[in-house]
């Protein structure tokens, strides 16, 4: 009789600093335009998968409670795709736990299929350079392959599978930037980026953000290779609001910010302007992540605790890379 295969991966989300939105294949996960990112330290998800010859159909806990019909048929999908590439047949076990709050836009999914891709693929005993497992990954969750990577990744958007997947820009050390995620609402997005990302070719605005994105990811990648906060933080603020602009104009449209959100975005541009080197970014959810350098986070930190409607502040360093907790056995 066959025995079980299993092994535990961690993966950490990821804050982009220039945006993913909208595919141009959306079955691949293909992107309209490259991104970068930087992968966020004490945030994690943790992931076990296990091989079990004796069921017939794949499972999945989420914080040990059974995932919905939704959830438990997207992992599904991504372990077909993995068990295609391993050469494996059987049905897997999925146990997964985050620290974080999932669907918040806090990139819990890039954590998720990240770790997930990893923990399968070593159970099944296979061994990915990182640029494979990004690949991989990203097919489970376009973000997730930015997640594979420590410190600043790129995603290059590519031409097709095989080329669409991230490296590492510049490792952790590189730039001890700080992300303070002001979590406003920790309850998952009605409308999940997946189906955002079906949208966003119906607003009008999309294709002059993607004509735009070669330069704002040359002025981003610039900006982190010479650690030029103020660069940055001008780029990053604009490419934020871009893609919000292109969500709140899509058919129908999606408006994920509350009154907090935008009053932490006008607090922080006020700070901004009385010197504090701070700037912000949000992904598709209504959590802002305010972006600053070590000496200015404790002052940042208190600004955004005190904010009425704030329900507290993640503290984010640069993190490590995708691993792996327990080897497959």
């Amino acid at each position: 009789m066959a025995s079980l295969r299993t092994a535990t991966a961690e993966a950490s989300p990821n804050i982009a600093l220039i945006k993913y939105w909208g595919d141009v294949d959306h079955a691949l996960r293909l992107p309209a335009n490259g991104s970068i990112s930087m992968t966020l330290g004490g945030l994690s998800t943790v992931t076990r998968v296990t091989f079990d010859p004796t069921i017939d159909r794949d499972s999945l806990l989420l914080g040990g409670e059974p995932a919905g019909p939704a959830a438990l048929e997207r992992v599904a999908r991504h372990l077909d795709v993995l068990r295609a590439h391993a050469g494996l047949d059987g049905h897997a076990r999925v146990e997964s736990t985050n620290n974080f709050p999932s669907g918040a836009g806090v990139a819990s999914s890039a954590s998720a299929f990240a770790a997930l891709t990893l923990a399968a693929l070593t159970a099944a005993g296979i061994a990915e350079s990182s640029e494979s497992l990004s690949r991989l990954a990203r097919r489970g969750s376009g973000s997730a392959c930015r997640s594979i990577m420590g410190g600043f990744a790129e995603w290059r958007a590519g031409t097709g599978d095989a080329d669409s997947f991230a490296t590492q820009l510049a490792p952790g050390e590189h730039w001890a930037l700080v992300d303070l995620v002001a979590v406003i609402s920790a309850a998952p997005k009605a409308i999940g980026s997946t189906e955002g990302h079906r949208l966003a070719a119906t607003s009008p605005l999309q294709a002059a953000r993607v004509a735009d994105a070669p330069r704002r990811l040359s002025q981003c990648r610039e900006a982190i290779l010479r650690r030029d906060f103020d660069a940055l933080a001008e780029v990053v603020e604009l490419d934020s609001l871009m893609m919000h602009a292109v969500m709140m104009t899509s058919t129908p449209p999606l408006l994920y910010w509350m009154p907090t959100t935008v009053e932490i975005l006008q607090a922080v541009a006020s700070w901004r302007r009385g010197g504090l080197g701070v700037c912000a970014t949000i992904d598709a959810g209504p959590n802002v992540h305010c972006l600053c350098e070590p000496g200015a986070a404790p002052a940042v930190e208190g600004a955004l605790a005190s904010v009425p409607g704030v329900e507290r502040v993640l503290a984010c360093p640069p993190g490590g890379p995708a691993r792996v907790l327990h080897p497959a056995s």
